[in-house]
């Protein structure tokens, strides 16, 4: 099942679709391109910022940029920010879940976070 998702946009980038749209011939059909070609070119755009592999700060593991893992990013490095429960369930519409326990996935705890919190319980 597809569900639709708001994405807020800049008015720069909003003016450039709606201008794309109207000069657009394909019945309202704005992006022609399945997930391999979307991957492809996140991968070229992310070469070119010379962005061409993710490494995670806990684990080590290096991995390519892809859509999914900028979104993972975006998730974290939001719940980081703001961790409150409001914000957790903006993220949750602005991501999609249904279940607020997929959203609450982002939270990962940091080790440096548990020795803080731990240290506070010792205060």
């Amino acid at each position: 099942m597809h569900r639709i998702r708001t994405v807020p946009l800049e008015k720069r980038t909003m003016d450039r679709l709606v201008d794309f749209i109207r000069r657009d011939k394909t019945q309202g059909l704005i992006f022609k391109i399945g997930r391999a070609q979307a991957q492809n070119i996140m991968k070229n755009c992310a070469r070119k910022a010379g962005v061409e592999e993710l490494v995670n700060p806990e684990t080590g593991k290096v991995r390519g940029v892809s859509p999914h893992r900028l979104r993972d990013a975006f998730a974290i490095m939001a719940v980081q920010h703001d961790d409150s429960t409001d914000a957790i369930r903006m993220l949750q519409e602005h991501l999609g879940h249904q279940s607020i326990a997929t959203t609450m996935k982002y939270r990962k705890i940091s080790g440096k976070e548990l020795t803080e919190w731990y240290q506070n319980l010792k205060s």
